[in-house]
């Protein structure tokens, strides 16, 4: 599998995440430390000058500890400067750890490297995807936001998507928009009925 040339930067957790994009990837993977980056000014202003130059990729962990730096990240960089990309809910630990993590999930460097340069590809050579803009009112439509039942409808959609459980329908829209087709979507939109 040849490396994937990947030209926006790449924000991870820590330094075995970034080691495990780069045997993906060529590009420029930068870490926040895990949580250090609430004690970094100079890496938030970093990622916001490097914003003002190319869209960021965001890849953390699909755990509690993940989407708490995910939305850090993004309450430092403008949301459309933002590329959000999201590794599944998959139960395990890694092989350099003796315990599983406290939510027992893999991290970014717990993934299989084909999983993760499916989820790179669509980035590769200086392209964009160009995903499904879902509409709120076809998130309603379909059950997944604004209804009594659509937090487990969003979990069971996001199962199928291989997206990671308990996302807003804002994140959802977001990694929709990212990852799929309207075909894609409403294919699964009717798997769960």
């Amino acid at each position: 599998m040849e490396k994937l040339r990947i030209s926006c930067p790449i924000i991870v957790e820590g330094k075995y995440d970034r080691e495990k994009l780069l045997s993906v990837c060529e590009a420029t993977v930068l870490t926040t430390d895990g949580f250090g980056i609430f004690k970094k000014p100079e890496k938030q202003a970093l990622f916001r000058r490097l914003s003002e130059k190319s869209r960021l990729i965001i890849l953390s962990d699909s755990d509690g500890a993940g989407s708490v730096i995910r939305s850090f990240i993004k309450s430092t960089v403008p949301a459309e400067r933002l590329i959000q990309l999201y590794i599944p809910q998959i139960e395990g630990k890694e092989k350099r750890k003796t315990e599983a993590s406290k939510e027992g999930l893999l991290g970014v460097e717990g993934m299989e490297r084909e999983l993760l340069y499916r989820l790179l590809e669509p980035f590769a050579d200086g392209s964009e995807p160009k995903g499904y803009a879902v509409s709120k009112a076809e998130l309603y439509a379909a059950g997944l936001c604004g209804r009594e039942n659509s937090g487990a409808r969003r979990d069971a959609f996001c199962a199928l998507a291989g997206l990671p459980k308990k996302m807003t329908p804002n994140a959802l829209s977001a990694a929709i928009g990212v990852i799929m087709t309207k075909d894609e979507f409403d294919s699964l939109v009717s798997q769960l009925k």
